[in-house]
């Protein structure tokens, strides 16, 4: 009509011959875009950005990001948006063939099995273990620093995404100070491959690194701890809540692991003693 309208066809006679009301045309010219269409854009926004993030997601927890991110809608409505755009979680839909290989990496291997350190903050190790309640999964991202094997910095949540691997760092980095220079490994995971967490190790001045697919070797240092923590914590007994399991594995790492279990590696002393004694002479050669 508009164009018609241009070339000099009055609307009336548009509206004539094509059988349409002249009011609702002029409702639109004046409010091209409806308040409806903008709260349906805003809303797929929130919840592609949710997607873009943390692919592995479903709708549900997808929706759960959009409302916190200030977008209120109904489940419903966030199924039928993320239907429409093929949002579904990378997990949701398993295909027939071949399983789904990792990601590519967003960091090159600088570690390439060499897990040592000459001084603290250094290089870190990552990873991500999961442990069934009678509420559900518990998952905890832990940080260890390869020069004391000390845990520096860890997360516990409900919920496997991006978050508890930002989160993690942020413990560690309040817990350590400077860590400029630090260099971060872990593994392919979507929650360290995610743009919160390039965009945490940037922020805090650490370099990324990832290992190769398939290869345990590439991480086995921290591993090894989640080894320890599975027959020490995790397949002690029956857990019946999300917060049992909490506060029994942080006990583990404080108390026990921390400064109770010596190590051969670190010449029989705890986590804690050795940083304690290997800092002391970094200091005096200094």
């Amino acid at each position: 009509m508009t164009e018609l309208a241009a070339d000099g066809v009055p609307v009336a006679v548009t509206c004539r011959v094509l059988k349409l009301a002249r009011q609702p045309y002029y409702r639109w010219l004046a409010n091209p875009i409806t308040d409806a269409e903008l709260i349906a854009a805003y809303r797929a926004n929130a919840l592609f950005d949710a997607h873009r993030d943390d692919p592995e997601f479903g709708y549900r927890f997808l929706l759960d990001e959009a409302r916190d991110a200030g977008e209120v809608m109904a489940e419903r409505t966030a199924w039928r948006i993320c239907r429409d755009n093929g949002w579904w979680s990378t997990f949701g839909k398993r295909r027939r063939g071949k399983g789904r290989r990792p990601g590519p990496p967003v960091h090159d291997d600088l570690v390439r099995g060499e897990f040592t350190a000459g001084a603290p903050n250094r290089l870190w190790l990552s990873g991500i273990t999961e442990h069934k309640t009678a509420e559900g999964k518990l998952y905890l991202c832990a940080i260890k620093d390869v020069f004391s094997n000390r845990i520096v910095g860890y997360s516990i949540s409900d919920r496997m995404k991006a978050r508890l691997a930002v989160d993690a760092v942020g413990n560690a980095v309040a817990r350590r100070g400077n860590v400029a220079g630090c260099v971060v490994h872990t593994d392919r995971g979507s929650q360290f491959r995610a743009r919160k967490m390039v965009r945490a190790l940037h922020h805090h001045g650490m370099v990324g690194s990832m290992g190769r697919v398939g290869a345990a070797g590439d991480n086995a240092a921290m591993e090894s701890f989640f080894s320890l923590l599975q027959k020490n914590v995790l397949n002690r007994q029956s857990w019946d809540t999300r917060e049992q399991l909490r506060i029994a594995i942080v006990t583990w790492i404080e108390r026990t692991y921390h400064r109770r279990r010596r190590q051969k590696r670190l010449h029989g002393l705890t986590p804690i003693e050795h940083e304690a004694i290997m800092n002391t002479n970094i200091a005096l050669a200094a």
